[in-house]
C-alpha cells in the first residue's frame, strides 16, 4: 500500500507549483493593470475574442476558452461592456444563446496591450528557462492537463 504522504521531492515540487501558480498570475495582472487598467481575466477574454472568427464567440464557448465559469465570465463581460470594448447579442443561429462581440475599441486595446503582455510572459516564464527546460515544462504541463481534462473539453486553445 502506497504512503498517503508525498515524498520529499514531491512535496518540494508541489510547493514550488503553489508559489508559481500564485506569483505568475499576480505578476501578469500587475503588468496589465499598470499598462491598461485590465485584469488578466479580462485580457484573456479580449484575446480569445480577437482570435475568433468574426471576433465573436458564444458565451458558453468563451467561458470554456478563457477558463472562466459562466458566472465569472458574465461579470467580466459586463465590465468590458461598460468600457465599450465588447457587446452581447442574441445568437443569430438559434436565438437561444448569447454571443460576445469584440468591438473596434476593444480590438484597439488588444493590439496596444498585447506586446507588453507578451514581454511580461516572456520575462516571467521563458527567459528564466533554457530551451530544454521550456520543452520539459511543456511536456509536464501537457501530461497534467491530459489527466485533468482527458476529453479536452475544458482546456484553453
Amino acid at each position: 500500500m502506497a504512503s498517503p504522504w508525498l515524498t520529499d521531492q514531491q512535496q518540494r515540487t508541489w510547493r514550488l507549483w503553489l508559489s508559481v501558480s500564485e506569483l505568475l498570475p499576480r505578476t501578469l495582472d500587475a503588468q496589465l493593470q499598470r499598462d491598461a487598467g485590465l485584469t488578466h481575466a479580462a485580457y484573456v477574454v479580449l484575446a480569445m475574442l480577437s482570435e475568433a472568427p468574426g471576433r465573436r464567440l458564444r458565451m458558453s464557448e468563451l467561458a470554456r476558452t478563457s477558463n472562466q465559469s459562466q458566472s465569472r465570465l458574465s461579470h467580466t463581460v459586463a465590465r468590458l461592456e461598460e468600457r465599450g470594448w465588447v457587446r452581447r447579442e442574441r445568437a443569430a443561429e438559434d436565438g437561444r444563446g448569447n454571443v460576445c462581440v469584440l468591438l473596434e475599441d476593444g480590438w484597439d486595446v488588444v493590439r496596444s496591450v498585447a506586446p507588453g503582455h507578451v514581454a511580461a510572459v516572456r520575462q516571467a516564464l521563458f527567459d528564466v528557462l533554457t530551451d530544454e527546460q521550456a520543452a520539459a515544462l511543456h511536456g509536464a504541463l501537457a501530461a497534467v492537463l491530459d489527466g485533468l481534462d482527458p476529453d479536452a473539453t475544458l482546456r484553453m486553445r
